[in-house]
């Protein structure tokens, strides 16, 4: 049975015989084409819109070998002492972030890693709690490098600085996918810091690094965000990243930092209900020095003193 193009066509074609002026018919199309198989004879076509080809998150490649020799938590360095000490620190961690604590936590599995000063080993803290979750058997994490004034994750892993948080936050073409970086170690994935901008502060408070923050935990649920903070009392984008995370890892370096600049840059952060301390670089002789934990430590790996509120 002829289809109704086929009909008319035939029909035009008569007319056309008989002396008639009638348009030259379109051009068939596929049918693939915005529907223009059911279009009736002679109607313009809709225009195909060009379809932005799938894209899927960047992969790097981790120096694994250089980064163990570093001194950081690696698959190939399983039973360091470092690696034994995160995983001590990493567990009520977990704990919160899962729903497992004493209490439900809001939020939980955002962690802000951050200092009082510069200096204090923030960012080595930050990617060895990254790797030590990531080699769970049922997480996944996301590292993500929010010290957009003076971003260090890329650096310190040997990677090039590319588009990332900045980015995802500015009304631009950026997309999530064009930022995330996954790694040769499987469930580990990290966000750049970004282009930097004159207005950041202004940027992590915006509604738009609200949306964001909620999109990443939400994507993924079993998903740990580590977000590797400015330093508390150096700048106020740490204060105002702190109002959106539901546990804070607070580094401190042992003999170095004052109690009275812990108890200032603890008392910028009220607001989180949680809140973990890690000595980094600490000596025997050192570890009940600043009076509120325990500690592990040697002079290269870090320490922790359980602070939860």
């Amino acid at each position: 049975m002829a289809s109704l193009i086929e009909k008319a066509a035939q029909r035009l074609e008569q007319l056309r015989q008989a002396g008639a002026d009638v348009p030259d018919m379109p051009e068939a199309v596929p049918a693939s084409a915005a529907g223009a198989a059911h279009a009736p004879a002679g109607m313009p076509r809709p225009p195909v819109q060009p379809q932005r080809p799938p894209t899927s998150s960047k992969v790097v490649q981790l120096d694994l070998d250089a980064l163990t020799e570093a001194g950081f938590v690696t698959p190939k360095a399983q039973r360091s002492l470092t690696a034994e000490q995160f995983r001590v620190i990493k567990r009520p961690l977990l704990s919160n972030a899962m729903g497992k604590g004493a209490a439900p936590v809001t939020h939980g599995n955002r962690i802000m890693v951050t200092s009082a000063m510069a200096g204090e080993g923030k960012t080595f803290t930050a990617i060895n709690l990254a790797m030590s979750m990531a080699m769970e058997l049922d997480h996944t994490v996301l590292l993500v490098d929010a010290d957009v004034s003076r971003p260090s994750v890329m650096k310190t892993l040997g990677l090039p600085s590319g588009p990332g948080l900045l980015d995802l936050l500015l009304a631009n073409e950026t997309e999530m996918s064009d930022a995330l970086l996954r790694t040769n170690i499987d469930k580990l994935t990290l966000l750049p810091s970004g282009t930097p901008h004159q207005r950041a502060t202004e940027l992590l408070a915006s509604d738009a690094m609200s949306a964001l923050v909620e999109e990443m935990g939400r994507r993924y649920p079993e998903r740990i965000i580590i977000f590797d903070s400015p330093p508390l009392l150096m700048t106020t984008e740490s204060r105002v990243l702190a109002t959106h995370m539901g546990q804070i890892v607070m580094v401190v370096q042992a003999g170095q930092t004052q109690r009275a600049q812990v108890r200032h840059a603890l008392e910028t952060i009220e607001n989180c209900p949680i809140k973990l301390m890690v000595l980094n670089q600490v000596r025997e002789e050192e570890r009940n020095s600043y009076g509120y934990g325990y500690g592990y430590g040697s002079e290269q790996a870090a320490a922790a003193a359980d602070t939860s509120a």
